[in-house]
């Protein structure tokens, strides 16, 4: 009965463009950044995080939803539905002159900004952007965003801004290496603080809002109050191998990964905690520490989002998105980094090549890559008066390209096929409202994924995937090894063959560069 009523209302929606604020649900996509598959309560963290964990009980969560593996690309789909080389931004911000890698957002693409505001959204965005920045015509109000505060150019800091970055509130630098920002400021309090007071314009106007609140946390530099830090020195004292296999195990609990997966080893690189020197091991400790304490810090702001949004009565017709960008970041290398104190601004702290492995469990690899641990990120949708949860995993495969065709269908709006002089791609992605009330998504594609020449292709249980341009195809069944253990190419070559052929055509159509960067 329920469901028969939830897909009647949706369809007068579509239908009717010019509902009222009180009939269209409210948006927020949140975005993490460098964050890892099992970094949350609910997806296996021994990090408490109470507030997500209740939009995940309370909605639903998706076991196979995936990102781009970087940063700028994962964004650049996320706001286009479309492949992150069609919207120019098929590496990062470096401009390679040709039309995949600009490092821009190109006109043949229009962001959820642009969609909501057409629609009659109050349509904003907080945090940080880095899809654009040379041009104010880059910037998100330029491309479909009411309001904006945030970090045109990217992250890089959590208290004060550094290395050229500046904090705008719409066209208005208020933060900068020469305009110093409030005492306390620190970046993903303020990202929800300041999002909070568009969402009070909203209400007041009598108009539905759409938030992308984009996080710079917890990407390094890791950066944390001395409070905050302190909760959870000493919790990471058993090290990455016994705290990977606690992970592991909670997954399994869950639900979330089939026993019957291998977890994926560590690097042979990097070491085994108990080959470590004590010193060696409060220094991990602490860089562990540092790292939980930005994560924890997202909770806590998700918290103030739930209540504030309650508060307001706004939450229950308020559907919220949370996702991460990339898996865990192995960029600080064997032994991570640890300079200067990570409760102060100038400091420069990474996780170990180590933890990144802990913060995927059980996936193999990290940020950058296309194999699971590089594009696996956890997926919570929550709305009330759209979602009946019944607390189980939602297993079919998603992708950031399908935010997009999502928001379009949940608030009735129309996705166009011009823009100024430029015609607009048509969406990548598929919509994911019927895994609301537990249907199959409609895709026909398979998902693709190319980034600096590390390549993959999904389709059904297959997953055809590369590290760089030099290696060789791997063949891994996803419903016996979602881990990726076990190579099946030489048994399956047929099968291969087949899937890196569509790859190459999807990689001709999309603009993508087969053999890497220029």
């Amino acid at each position: 009965m329920w469901r028969t009523i939830f897909k009647l209302s949706l369809t007068t929606l579509l239908l009717v463009g010019s509902a009222t604020a009180a009939d269209r649900p409210n948006i927020v996509v949140i975005l993490v950044d460098d964050m890892g598959f099992s970094d949350i309560g609910c997806y296996g963290s021994e990090i408490p995080t109470p507030n997500i964990d209740s939009l995940a009980k309370g909605g639903i969560k998706f076991s196979q939803f995936y990102n781009t593996g970087r940063c700028c690309p994962t964004r650049a789909s996320l706001l286009t539905g479309l492949y992150a080389h069609q919207t120019g931004v098929g590496h990062m911000n470096a401009d390679y002159k040709l039309p995949g890698y600009r490092g821009v957002l190109n006109k043949r693409c229009v962001t959820f900004g642009t969609i909501a505001r057409r629609a009659g959204y109050l349509s904003a965005m907080t945090g940080k952007w880095h899809v654009g920045h040379r041009r104010k015509s880059n910037y998100p109000r330029a491309r479909g965003f009411d309001r904006f505060y945030g970090i045109p150019q990217g992250g890089g800091f959590y208290f004060k801004t550094r290395n050229s970055r500046t904090v705008e509130l719409n066209d208005t630098i208020v933060g900068s290496e020469k305009i110093p920002l409030p005492d306390h400021w620190y970046s993903t309090t303020a990202w929800v603080d300041e999002g909070l007071k568009f969402v009070d314009e909203a209400i007041a106007a009598d108009k539905p809002f759409l938030w992308y609140l984009a996080h710079n946390a917890p990407h390094f530099p890791l950066q944390a109050t001395a409070a905050d830090i302190q909760k959870f020195k000493g919790k990471f004292k058993d090290g990455w191998d016994k705290l990977s296999a606690r992970r592991h195990k909670r997954q399994v609990a869950l639900g979330l990964i089939d026993q019957r997966w291998t977890k994926a080893k560590k690097s042979k690189h990097t070491a085994g905690w108990n080959t470590l020197s004590a010193e060696k091991r409060d220094r991990q400790d602490h860089l562990m520490a540092a790292y939980a304490a930005c994560v924890s810090r997202i909770d806590q702001s998700v918290g103030t989002l739930i209540e504030t949004l309650k508060q307001r009565r706004q939450f229950d017709n308020t559907v919220i998105m949370f996702m991460s960008d990339n898996g865990g970041s192995a960029e600080g290398g064997q032994n991570g980094r640890t300079l200067g104190d990570p409760t102060t601004a100038g400091s420069n702290w990474y996780c170990s090549e180590s933890w990144a492995w802990m913060q995927n469990t059980p996936f193999r690899k990290y940020k950058f890559f296309n194999h699971e641990g590089g594009i696996a990120t956890p997926l919570i949708i929550h709305w009330p008066n759209g979602i009946q949860s019944n607390d189980k995993w939602q297993r079919q495969p998603a992708h950031v390209i399908d935010i997009m065709p999502t928001i379009v269908e949940l608030i009735g709006a129309t996705y166009p096929k011009v823009n100024s002089t430029e015609h607009i791609l048509p969406m990548e992605g598929v919509s994911l409202v019927p895994t609301f009330t537990g249907k199959l998504l409609e895709r026909e594609e398979p998902l693709y994924w190319e980034h600096e020449g590390n390549a993959a292709i999904r389709v059904g249980k297959w997953k055809l995937v590369r590290s760089f341009v030099d290696e060789q195809w791997e063949l891994y069944n996803m419903h016996r090894d979602r881990t990726e253990q076990s190579d099946v190419a030489s048994k399956h070559p047929a099968v291969a063959q087949g899937l890196a052929r569509r790859w190459h055509q999807w990689a001709k159509r999309c603009g993508v560069k087969p053999d890497g960067l220029p």
